[in-house]
């Protein structure tokens, strides 16, 4: 195999003040950094893009495959990286997506009435803008590659990556608003970009970055938003009935209100509704959803005795410390839990009376997996058995909110029958937006209905699993939506692979690299899924495990680099053993573990087809005569895995390991005959 550098192909890059490996490990942290800041920003301001999660990701995986495709093309420097940027800025700023209702309630999929540019227009703009601005990043880290050798390269380029995580999450961790975002990429493009000519420099970098820096200002001291991990979280005041109330938006979906308890029941009978519903009442409370503490000052008011008070989001947290009236996060009968509701009942050994999923829909989507809400894992029946193995005697399980939809109801009062073993209370309290209460008692003698519930209607789809945790999905299939999407998607970027690229034949030896980058992203996937259930979906969490796959990937090249490592053939059975492995590993036995020893099981089941598969990459990047186009082919792959993500919808995660199977059998296949002894 050759490692040796080749020349590079862009003589100016020799003028860059920066040398080659730092330049290498700046701009692979700025390219996801930028990759990370622009989902999570076009995100608070796009509200279809809660229902697209990866959408973003894809036009940034086209993007930086093309940015590697395109070196050796064109020794300009990607001055139209910042101007896109800027536009695309300036576009969403003026032109958000929000929804124009005033009542709370959950949404799913497509039931939204919206204010600004439809969902045809406006996603197509975010997926080619998003496109274009990371094509830039990727092409500076693009020229860096010829002049080292390949594995150094790529080693540099996971080091940058993950400095652009840890970059993030810091950020995060902080609760920093958008525009340090636009002043870390600005800092970048004036450290990457060449000033050569200076106008030029001036009114294609200078001028753009500023205009992002100032954009990015002035929604920050406008919005007067609070920049959770999750949402951009904004509140008003006003008087309902002559009683002050606080309402709270999430990237502009109305979501929560700040309500005194008395207020509140009289207005809607669904909050009072789980306390009648009990055998007796309850001292001790589970409240999964506390938000801004409405839930947890009813549960005071009716005389609980002890209240833990789980919620996601810190930041809504901190908003009902600070703004709710009737102060119950003060009372000292009340313990705050700031995580996952389904982590919080796999982990705790207390038990109660009472536990309450209170309106837990998050309006939101787990970053980097297809169709994984923050929530997803509350509603399946696992999740409802395990609230009923933290019931005390007598206790019972309750959760209420605007449903919308009539199968929605009787599938989770459904899915309530089959955790505890007999009817639940179903009281809808209102047909106008399904808005129910279903309650079951540990025993069926724990729980006091007004009627009893007739049964689900025909047609009602079986309940939620761990594996396929999609509640919203009527059916198990793709969305029409999605399908046509996705199918655009795909066929824009064939189009503008040609077009930056060339003639497809210059990929065409690397065949094998691009369905290794298809199955991976199914593979990182399946493991981000998997981390969310064991551990929660919290941003912690998801950045770890990003952060996790990275290091093993990092792990892997220094392996190859550093030892002799088997044939390529001996490392797909590797592979392949590792992926049996994780299909034969059940989620139940894993919850069933100490947390310490789940971690580590966890750690082995995912990460050990992880580290297989890029011991493969990395051995057969080492040998390819072009470093940029087979690691371009690669990341397209990526790209197309990131569509292929929504088959999870029809076979479930644990299916998505099938198919990676099946695609890295199609590498092996394709190997050239070189490498088979490689």
């Amino acid at each position: 195999m050759t490692l040796q550098a080749q020349k590079p192909v862009d003589d100016g890059e020799k003028a860059h003040w920066l040398a080659v490996r730092p330049r290498l490990v700046l701009a692979s942290a700025f390219m996801l950094f930028l990759e990370l800041a622009l989902i999570r920003w076009t995100g608070s301001n796009i509200v279809h893009l809660s229902y697209f999660t990866n959408f973003v990701l894809l036009g940034s995986f086209l993007g930086i495959g093309l940015g590697f495709l395109r070196v050796g093309r064109s020794r300009r420097q990607p001055y139209y990286s910042p101007v896109v940027l800027a536009v695309l800025v300036a576009v969403v700023l003026t032109f958000p997506v929000t929804v124009d209702r005033n009542t709370e309630g959950v949404l799913y999929w497509t039931s939204l009435s919206t204010s600004g540019p439809p969902a045809w227009l406006i996603l197509p703009v975010i997926f080619c803008a998003a496109a274009l601005v990371l094509m830039g990043p990727a092409e500076l880290v693009g020229r860096c590659f010829p002049e080292l050798p390949r594995l150094e390269a790529y080693r540099y380029d996971l080091i940058g990556s993950l400095s652009g995580i840890a970059a993030f999450t810091a950020l995060s961790f902080l609760s920093a608003p958008p525009v340090f975002w636009g002043l870390i990429a600005a800092i970048c493009y004036g450290l990457l970009l060449i000033p050569r000519p200076r106008s030029l420099y001036l009114g294609l970098v200078t001028v753009p970055s500023l205009a992002v820096v100032g954009l990015l200002l002035m929604e920050t001291l406008t919005a007067g938003a609070i920049w959770s991990p999750y949402y951009k979280v904004t509140m008003r005041q006003l008087t309902q009935l002559g009683v002050l109330v606080t309402d709270i938006a999430v990237n502009g979906i109305p979501h929560q209100q700040a309500v005194p308890a008395a207020a509140r029941l009289q207005w809607e009978a669904q909050y009072g509704l789980p306390y009648e519903r009990t055998s007796k009442p309850p001292k001790d409370v589970l409240i999964v959803g506390a938000g801004s503490g409405t839930d947890v000052a009813i549960a005071l008011s009716k005389g609980a005795g002890r209240v833990d008070a789980v919620e996601i989001d810190p930041k809504l947290r901190e908003l009902g410390g600070s703004v709710h009236p009737d102060k119950p996060y003060d009372d000292p009968r009340v313990t705050t839990h700031i995580t996952d509701g389904r982590a919080f009942l796999e982990r705790t050994g207390d038990k109660y009376d009472l536990i309450l999923f209170a309106l837990p829909d998050s309006l939101t989507l787990v970053s980097g997996a297809s169709s994984l809400r923050l929530e997803s894992y509350l509603f399946t029946e696992e999740a409802m058995k395990a609230a009923r193995a933290h019931l005390k005697p007598g206790g019972t399980f309750s959760m209420y909110n605007y449903y919308r939809e009539s199968w929605l109801v009787d599938r989770l009062a459904s899915t309530m029958q089959s955790a505890f073993g007999h009817k639940p209370c179903v009281d809808v309290v209102s047909t106008a937006g399904q808005q129910a209460v279903i309650t079951a008692g540990v025993t069926a003698d724990a729980q006091r209905c007004a009627s009893e519930w007739p049964g689900a209607a025909p047609g009602t789809p079986q309940p939620a699993n761990d594996d396929r945790p999609f509640l919203y999905l009527k059916d198990a299939t793709i969305p029409p939506i999605y399908i046509i999407t996705l199918g655009l998607i795909l066929i824009v970027s064939l189009f503008a692979v040609r077009v930056v690229a060339g003639p497809y034949e210059r990929m065409r030896p690397y065949a094998d690299l691009f369905l290794l980058g298809v199955a991976f992203m199914l593979l990182e996937t399946k493991s981000v899924t998997g981390f969310a259930l064991l551990f929660g979906t919290t941003w912690v969490v998801n950045a770890i495990v990003f952060a996790g796959v990275l290091v093993a990937v990092l792990a892997a090249v220094e392996v190859t680099r550093h030892f002799r490592t088997p044939p390529l053939p001996v490392m797909y059975g590797v592979l392949l053993a590792g992926l049996l492995l994780a299909w034969l590993v059940p989620n139940a036995w894993l919850l069933s573990l100490p947390v310490p020893l789940r971690a580590v099981a966890a750690v082995v089941v995912a990460f050990l087809p992880i580290f297989a598969a890029n011991v493969v990459f990395a051995k057969r990047f080492a040998e390819t005569a072009d470093a940029t186009t087979s690691f371009g082919a690669n990341l397209l792959g990526a790209m197309v895995g990131g569509c292929l993500e929504y088959a999870a919808l029809v076979i479930g995660y644990k299916g998505l390991l099938i198919v990676a199977a099946v695609l890295y059998i199609g590498a092996m296949v394709l190997l050239p005959r070189k490498s088979v002894t490689a």
